[in-house]
């Protein structure tokens, strides 16, 4: 048996299905950017029945990585594997990923079939992938939960219609280690060389990624996972914490992926931001906390010996935590190398930008940290927000008087609008400003402001959280100036919702149900 896990990456499709977690085409491609870089085997780009965006996505990350297994994900049925087909010409190494649910719950509730109606349709769908593609896998949904016997038989199916790969998913994260493992033994032995076994596990018992080590250990060469851990409810086995694991305790699991750890940590941060999801403190791997040591009897053991207390280096994930600090006088060589430190690659393009939004900031604050680099990054990459952009800012408040807040809006069709509106605060006022201004009004959900870097002149970094329409969408901005950070976070949700009403249709529009 080969030792040799492929890890297949689904942040840009299952991880995308957490709520206010959806991401726009253009983030998916600069995510897939990352995720190449990081060294991930396959990248399920989405699911291109559900929307056009997904399709789009699809076709837009096939295009442009012609070295990575593009995967495209279908639902058992000739309309969806014959879109997911289309989406992938353009790829180099299409993978048609199939799957229809196996369990007796879903068999009776959901699909309304017996269990030789959904083999013919799994056998029948791997089929008519593979007049399209050399490369399908078939997935069990809710693999966890399907009488053993059934698995077997499915998957013994599947193969012999032409799946290189059988997933038994852990879809609604109920499994242990010992029985998941027990089974993912059973189907390994039952497919022996023909195909290879992977394992897509969820974490809502918070056993994701132990359960995928335990289904490695049983033979298991490829892991579906997420960066961060993001997914449906409480999401899925996290990419960066599955990978330290195998590699710390290589001796002992005697498997090795293609994974350039050094670029964890820069693909955790890039994730946060795209999706607007905060990474806990306490966080294995990739969390500020990581690698924080404050017990006495700890830091004096750190001081003799990092292996006292640290079973992995922070640079081993791309952790480079510096006292260096830069200023309005650092030159554009210090600040190249401290971006490259940090974990970013940036051509000389991007560079040039970045450099000059460091110098303005600069000239706010006296010193600049990691935070604030690290901010400045994540942000010059994002693509254009949409039609609107901001102008003028201007707010007044006084005490036990409502604040006043001034917005003036330019669209891209050349409109300009400005519009006044007071509030319970500046923030709140400029929130009512800018719904006046475009039109689109919104319920408030959550409003939160974190520091990115040290210091009483740190820069703040905003999230907002809004419903519209039943939907979430989410939006967030930095600034050392918390009532403009929060202002032009707003206005990333409103320019969400215009672009999702013009055409470009987002994750919660979809009328397709993904799997967990």
């Amino acid at each position: 048996m080969s030792n040799r896990v492929y890890i297949f990456d689904t942040t840009l499709r299952d991880g995308e299905q957490s709520p206010g977690c959806s991401m726009t085409v253009s983030e998916k491609t600069r995510m897939a950017h990352k995720l190449v870089e990081l060294g991930v085997d396959i990248l399920e780009a989405g699911f291109p029945i559900a929307s056009d965006g997904d399709f789009e996505a699809v076709d837009a990350v096939s295009r442009e990585f012609h070295w990575v297994t593009v995967a495209a994900l279908a639902r058992s049925c000739t309309l969806d594997v014959e879109r997911a087909a289309r989406s992938l010409e353009h790829a180099r190494r299409p993978r048609i990923h199939t799957f229809i649910a196996t369990s007796d719950v879903h068999l009776k509730y959901k699909l309304k079939k017996s269990q030789e109606q959904v083999l013919d349709d799994a056998v029948a769908a791997v089929e008519l992938a593979r007049r399209y593609v050399d490369d399908v896998e078939f997935s069990a949904e809710d693999g966890a939960r399907t009488d053993p016997d059934y698995l077997e038989r499915i998957s013994k199916a599947v193969v012999a219609a032409g799946a290189r790969t059988v997933n038994i998913p852990d879809t609604v994260g109920y499994s242990a280690p010992r029985e998941y493992g027990a089974l993912i033994g059973r189907i390994v032995k039952a497919l022996g060389d023909c195909a290879i076994v992977s394992v897509h596990c969820h974490d809502d018992l918070g056993l994701a990624v132990a359960n995928s080590l335990a289904a490695v250990e049983a033979g298991a060469r490829q892991i579906e996972c997420t960066i961060n851990g993001i997914g449906e409810r409480a999401g899925n086995c996290s990419l960066e914490e599955v990978v330290m694991a195998l590699k710390t305790r290589a001796a002992f699991f005697n498997v090795s992926t293609g994974i350039h750890t050094s670029r964890l940590y820069p693909t955790s941060r890039l994730v946060s931001s795209i999706t607007g999801m905060p990474i806990p403190r306490n966080k294995a791997v990739v969390g500020e906390n990581a690698f924080a040591h404050e017990a006495g009897i700890h830091q004096h053991g750190m001081l003799r010996h990092h292996s006292t207390y640290e079973i992995l280096r922070p640079e081993d994930v791309g952790l480079s935590r510096s006292h260096l600090v830069l200023g309005k006088h650092s030159g554009r060589h210090a600040f190249r190398e401290r971006v490259s430190a940090l974990g970013f690659e940036l051509d000389e393009l991007e560079l040039n930008r970045v450099f000059e939004e460091f110098k303005a900031l600069a000239d706010k604050k006296k010193e600049l940290f990691d935070g604030d680099i690290e901010a400045l990054v994540l942000r010059a990459g994002a693509s254009a927000s949409g039609p609107w952009t901001l102008s003028e800012l201007a707010t007044e408040a006084r005490s036990n008087t409502p604040a006043r807040a001034l917005v003036r809006l330019c669209h891209a069709d050349g409109r300009t609008v400005e519009k006044s509106a007071t509030g319970d605060g500046p923030v709140d006022a400029a929130f009512k400003a800018i719904e006046a201004a475009t039109g689109i009004a919104v319920v408030l959900r959550k409003f939160e402001v974190h520091a990115v870097s040290e210091g009483e002149d740190a820069q703040g970094e905003a999230r907002v959280y809004v419903e519209y329409n039943h939907k979430t969408y989410r939006g967030a901005s930095v600034s050392t100036n918390i009532v403009e950070s929060g202002t032009r976070a707003f206005l990333e949700v409103i320019n969400r919702i215009e672009l999702a009403h013009s055409g470009t249709r987002s994750r919660e529009e979809r009328s397709a149900a993904a799997p967990a």
